[in-house]
């Protein structure tokens, strides 16, 4: 994901808007333009005009991907984090974004950005799951104390709450399974407290 792009017009923000809730709701953004033109009412000559190519589009829904995220991450550091809280905490309050079920959908097209940055790294997905990284260790850093913040052990903390959350996400979409995930959570959340 590259710098900084032109304001799109009103229409591009519209068809774009439009292109994301069908890529939500399939879960995938492997589009090709003639079925998401048809999909959102325009047509693969205006989506390529607006958006320069399929892949130019899959940027622009990958970018609104990870805003979607980011407010979610603004919204979790505009809470009032109760006195002490930590990893914990916020461990928790992540877990219940990232359980709900209302958030499947977007969490499945979310997987698809990520795991496709990994195995296309040169594609239009390129840099999305590094990003993705950057953006959630970022968050739990805010929520630890500065001298453990700054320690090895405290990047290894985040990263090891970061891996379970992701790995425990991977399961619930993969099968469902609120209890035995949620479960595996609460057993990670308690050794951080017990820490």
């Amino acid at each position: 994901m590259t710098g900084a792009q032109p304001s799109p017009s009103a229409r591009q923000a519209e068809l774009l808007e439009l292109a994301y809730r069908y890529a939500v709701q399939r879960g995938r953004t492997d589009i090709t333009l003639r079925p998401i033109a048809a999909a959102i009412g325009s047509s693969p000559r205006v989506l390529f005009y607006l958006f320069g190519s399929k892949d130019g589009l899959i940027r622009a829904l990958l970018g609104r991907a990870r805003a979607d995220e980011i407010a979610m991450l603004a919204e979790l550091r505009a809470d009032d984090w109760p006195a002490g809280a930590g990893l914990a905490e916020a461990g928790q309050r992540i877990w219940s974004w990232l359980s709900d079920p209302a958030r499947r959908p977007l969490l499945r097209l979310w997987l698809d950005g990520y795991s496709r940055s990994l195995t296309e790294p040169d594609g239009p997905w390129s840099g999305f799951a590094q990003a993705t990284v950057a953006d959630w260790l970022s968050l739990l850093a805010k929520v630890q104390p500065a001298a453990r913040r700054d320690s090895p052990e405290g990047l290894a903390e985040r990263t090891l709450l970061l891996a379970v959350l992701r790995g425990a996400l991977l399961d619930l979409l993969s099968t469902g399974d609120e209890a035995r995930t949620g479960a595996a959570v609460r057993l990670q959340l308690a050794a951080l407290t017990a820490s």
